[in-house]
C-alpha cells in the first residue's frame, strides 16, 4: 500500500494533480475559520462551545459546511446550495421537457446545464445568506441562548448587505474550487469538498465520546464503526448486473455488434439524497413553530416530538420518508423506458426478454426489487445518529451514521478507484492489490 502511494507521487502528472487537489483542500479549510466581515469573533466562539446543541437544518448544513456555518466565517454556507441547485436540476428535468432535452443532447447539453446550476447556486446562496443572517440576528441560531444574540458588529443595513454578500461569494468560491479539483485534479471536486467539510468533523465527535462516555464506551463505538463501515462498503459496492446482448450488424463493409455486456443497477441507486430529503422535511414543523406562540398547543406538540430527534415518532417518520425518497429519487434518476429504447436502438436485448415494452417491464420490476433492500438499509443507517443519541448522549453529527458515513466511504471508493485507473494506465498496477 505505502509502495503504490510512492509511485503514485514519483508519476510527475499524477503527483501533480494529487498535489493540486491537496492544495485546494487546505485552502478551503484555511476558509473555514476565516470570519465574515462585521462578526464578533471571540462572542461566536463562546457560543460554539457553550453546551446548547444545534439540530435540524442548521444542523446539517453545518455537517456539510465543516462547521463553517456555527464559526460565521466566509465560507459559512459550505457546498450547501449548489447540492440544492444539483438536486432541483434533476428535478425539473420531469417537469421542464427543455430540460430533459438538454440532457439527452450530449456534451454541449450538459454543459448549459451546468451553466444553469451555478446560476441557480448562487441565487440559493444570496436567499441562504439573508436567511443566515436574519437568524443569526434574532439569536436563533444558538437556540436563544442570551449571551448569542448580539453577533454583528455593525447591524446596519449596508452592513448586514456586506454580510450576505461575502457569503455569497464564499459558495461560488466554494463552486469554483471544486470544479477545478474536477478539471485538474484526482476526484469529482465537488464530492472532495463535501467529504472533506464532513471527514473534519470526525476528531471532534470522537473527542467528545471519549471525553464524556470514558474509554469503555469509546472502544465499543469504534468497534461498532467499524463493523458499520464494513457493511457501508459492502452495500455500496453491491450491484444487480443485467446481461445485455447486441446483435451483429453490418455498416459498410464492416461488421459491428455481437458483444455482451450488463446495466449495472446499484442496491443503494439513489446515495445520501434521501437521508437529506427526510432531514429537511422533518426539519420544517420546527420552522415553522417558531413562527408561532410558544405557549400553543400545536407549537408545544412540535416542540415535543419533531426537536429534539429521540421521540419515537421522529424516528419512525424519519425511516418511513428515508424509504420514500429513495423510491422518489431512483424513479427520476433512472428511466427504464429511455433505457429500453436506447437498447432497442443500437440492436441490444437482454437474453430471454423482447425489446421494447417488455424490457421497460423487466428493467421496471428488477429496479423495484432492488431498491427496496436498498432503501431498508439507508433508513438503518440514517436512524444510528438518533440511536447513538438516546444510547449515549451522542449529538446528531455521531461520525458513524447518518449522512456522514455514507458520503465518507461512498467518496472515498470513488477517489481510491480513480487513482487506481490513472495508475493501471501508466504502471500496469493499481494501488491496491
Amino acid at each position: 500500500m505505502l509502495g503504490a502511494i510512492g509511485r503514485a507521487f514519483k508519476t510527475p502528472d499524477l503527483r501533480n494533480k494529487l498535489l493540486f487537489t491537496l492544495g485546494i483542500v487546505v485552502l478551503y479549510r484555511i476558509g473555514v475559520f476565516i470570519p465574515a466581515p462585521g462578526i464578533d469573533y471571540g462572542q461566536v466562539q463562546e457560543c460554539v462551545a457553550s453546551p446548547q446543541m444545534t439540530q435540524g437544518a442548521f444542523g446539517l448544513i453545518n455537517l456539510f459546511s465543516g462547521g463553517a456555518l456555527l464559526q460565521l466565517s466566509i465560507f459559512a454556507l459550505g457546498i450547501m446550495p449548489y447540492i440544492t441547485a444539483s438536486i432541483i436540476t434533476q428535478l425539473l428535468r420531469v417537469v421542464i421537457p427543455r430540460f430533459e432535452a438538454l440532457h439527452k443532447e450530449g456534451a454541449s447539453g450538459q454543459a448549459k446545464l451546468t451553466q444553469y446550476t451555478r446560476y441557480m447556486t448562487i441565487g440559493l446562496g444570496l436567499l441562504n445568506a439573508t436567511t443566515l443572517v436574519t437568524t443569526v440576528r434574532s439569536g436563533a441560531l444558538f437556540g436563544d441562548v442570551a449571551a448569542c444574540q448580539n453577533l454583528i458588529v455593525n447591524d446596519t443595513w449596508w452592513g448586514i448587505g456586506i454580510i450576505v454578500l461575502t457569503l455569497t461569494a464564499g459558495t461560488g468560491l466554494i463552486m469554483w474550487m471544486g470544479e477545478q479539483i474536477t478539471e485538474r485534479g484526482v476526484g469529482n471536486g465537488m464530492s472532495l469538498m463535501i467529504f472533506t467539510a464532513v471527514a473534519a468533523g470526525f476528531p471532534a465527535s470522537f473527542g467528545g465520546i471519549l471525553r464524556t462516555q470514558g474509554i469503555d464506551i469509546f472502544a465499543i463505538v469504534l468497534l461498532v464503526g467499524l463493523a458499520i463501515v464494513t457493511l457501508v462498503v459492502f452495500v455500496e459496492q453491491s450491484q444487480r448486473r443485467i446481461p445485455v446482448q447486441y446483435a451483429k450488424r453490418m455498416v459498410g463493409r464492416r461488421m459491428f455488434g455481437g458483444t455482451s455486456t450488463y446495466i449495472p443497477i446499484k442496491v443503494n441507486q439513489a446515495g445520501v439524497i434521501p437521508v437529506i430529503f427526510a432531514s429537511s422535511v422533518l426539519y420544517l414543523p420546527s420552522l415553522i413553530s417558531q413562527f408561532g406562540d410558544p405557549e400553543s398547543p400545536w407549537v408545544q406538540w412540535i416542540n415535543k416530538y419533531f426537536t429534539s430527534g429521540d421521540h419515537p415518532l421522529y424516528m419512525a417518520i424519519y425511516f418511513l420518508l428515508t424509504i420514500f425518497f429513495a423510491y422518489f429519487y431512483v424513479a427520476i434518476t433512472f428511466n427504464p423506458e429511455e433505457v429500453a429504447d436506447n437498447m432497442k436502438k443500437y440492436g441490444g436485448f437482454i437474453p430471454g426478454i423482447r425489446a421494447g415494452k417488455p424490457t421497460e417491464r423487466y428493467l421496471s420490476y428488477v429496479l423495484t426489487r432492488i431498491t427496496f433492500p436498498g432503501s431498508l438499509y439507508l433508513a438503518v443507517i440514517a436512524m444510528i445518529p438518533l440511536i447513538a443519541l438516546v444510547l449515549i448522549g451522542a449529538n446528531q453529527d455521531f461520525p458513524f451514521g447518518g449522512t456522514s458515513i455514507l458520503i465518507v466511504v461512498g467518496v472515498g471508493l470513488e477517489t481510491v478507484k480513480q487513482i487506481d485507473s490513472q495508475m493501471q494506465q501508466r504502471h500496469y498496477e493499481g494501488l491496491l492489490r
